[in-house]
This record gives structure tokens, C-alpha cells and sequence, in this order.
């Protein structure tokens, strides 16, 4: 395969050591790996038009633009696309990206391998970083920033995502979008899923975000917040890259 047909990444992940004085430490490890693009996909999960919770809406309103452009440029390497934003199939009903996805015929699931899965750094329910007492449907689509070609698909189903991945003999998984200790590691096409049925899974990190209220435990920045779930995710599931290593530059 041509090395111009190969995602070069720099994948970030953390290991438990002792230091040289006997003490536990958590070490961040870079390694260097190449992979095909066009045996992997890029997943968008819950990239939501809007949010009950404002500060929620305001970041992927901020991040959506950058998004686009990793989009666009990993389906130009050759990486399928895949976005799930759930709760909205209805609006993409006859949009071809779903009834792509739907046209593959359903398998039947693996039996997801057992593993450990400590707790997270907070509650992924500590709230609102913008006060909203109760949370409702504010969504309705993806994000319109997002453009969604009709060569990519659409879903909101790990059983339809792992048909795709088969259908398309995929082992390489990266997924961007919110919220990382929420969807991002339990909806049924999120990392743990993934992870389980032996998909080699990586998540971008300068495109994701918490669901974090500062003023609850561990009482830190919602920046820091953020960064805890993704040295959680580093530690315990898989490693992580920066966007830029998909969109080229």
C-alpha cells in the first residue's frame, strides 16, 4: 500500500509505573504508527444542533467549523464517515447516508470481550457548567456546519455500525464529539462498545467536550474536566490523536 494511502499518527495513552522512589505514577507514553485509511472510519457522535445546557451548545457551536474540515479532508484519504447524531433519524429519513446504513444487512453482535472498567474521574450527571436545572430534547439534527455527504452514512445503532464495519471489512475507529464521559464512551457505538468487540479505536481529543459542572467534585476548570475524562479514556481504553493527524496538517 502507498504511504500516501496510510493515516500517520502519533497516538497518546498513559500506563501506571512506579517511579524510581517506589511511588505510583500515571506516565504519558507517544508512540508512532501508521495505519490504512481506507480500512478505517471516522465517526461524529452526538455533534447536536443545539443542547439544553448552553455552555454544551456553545462549545460544539465552537468546535463544529474544525470539524467540518477533518470531515472533508479524512473522506478525501479515504476514511468512510460515518455520523451518528441520535435521536434524529427521523430528520435524516431519506437523506442517502441513511438509507445507505439501512440498505446493509444486520449481523449478528459478538459477544463483547470482558475487561476492567474503573469508574470515572465525576459523575457524568454533576450538570450544567451554565446552571440549567433540568435537561430536555433541544435537538434536532446534526449540526449544519457539519456537511454530510451522500457517500458517508448515518446511524444512531452500534448494531448498524458494526454491520458497516463488516460490510466494509473496517478495523480502524475514530470518533470525535460530545460528551466524552457521556456518549462518547457509552452510547452502543462508542468507545467501550468498540473496544469490546476488538475494533482498534482512537479518539480525537481537541474535538471533544464534558459534561462537567466546576462546582461539583473534583472542583476544577471545565477545561480540566474535559482533560480528566480524556486521561481516563488514555488510561483505561484507548489512545488518543490530535485532529490534525486526519485532516492532513
Amino acid at each position: 500500500m502507498a504511504k500516501k494511502d496510510m493515516l500517520d499518527l502519533t497516538l497518546r495513552s498513559q500506563r501506571l509505573e512506579q517511579d524510581a522512589r517506589g511511588r505510583n505514577v500515571w506516565v504519558v507514553e507517544e508512540s508512532r504508527r501508521q495505519v490504512p485509511a481506507a480500512k478505517s472510519v471516522l465517526l461524529l457522535c452526538d455533534v447536536w444542533d443545539d443542547h439544553s445546557h448552553r455552555g454544551a451548545a456553545e462549545r460544539v457551536a465552537a468546535m463544529a467549523p474544525r470539524m467540518n474540515e477533518v470531515v472533508k479532508s479524512a473522506r478525501t484519504r479515504g476514511v468512510r464517515v460515518v455520523h451518528a447524531p441520535s435521536d434524529c433519524m427521523d430528520f435524516y429519513a431519506k437523506h442517502p447516508a441513511r438509507k445507505r446504513m439501512l440498505a446493509i444487512p444486520k449481523l449478528e453482535l459478538p459477544t463483547m470481550k470482558l475487561r476492567p472498567d474503573p469508574p470515572l474521574p465525576f459523575d457524568a450527571q454533576s450538570g450544567s457548567d451554565t446552571n440549567e436545572t433540568a435537561g430536555y430534547k433541544a435537538w434536532s439534527r446534526q449540526h449544519p456546519a457539519i456537511k454530510i455527504a451522500d457517500e458517508d452514512a448515518i446511524t444512531e445503532s452500534g448494531r448498524e455500525l458494526y454491520a458497516f464495519m463488516r460490510r466494509h471489512d473496517l478495523a480502524h475507529f475514530f470518533i470525535m464529539g460530545v460528551h466524552t464521559n457521556m456518549c462518547v464512551l457509552h452510547r452502543t457505538f462508542g468507545i467501550k462498545a468498540m473496544v469490546k468487540w476488538g475494533f482498534d479505536c482512537f479518539l480525537l481529543r481537541d474535538l471533544t467536550d464534558c459534561i462537567y459542572n466546576p462546582a461539583m467534585p473534583p472542583y476544577v476548570s471545565h477545561d480540566e474536566g474535559t482533560q480528566l475524562v480524556i486521561g481516563y479514556i488514555e488510561k483505561f481504553w484507548c489512545p488518543s490523536i490530535h485532529s490534525r493527524e486526519l485532516a492532513g496538517r
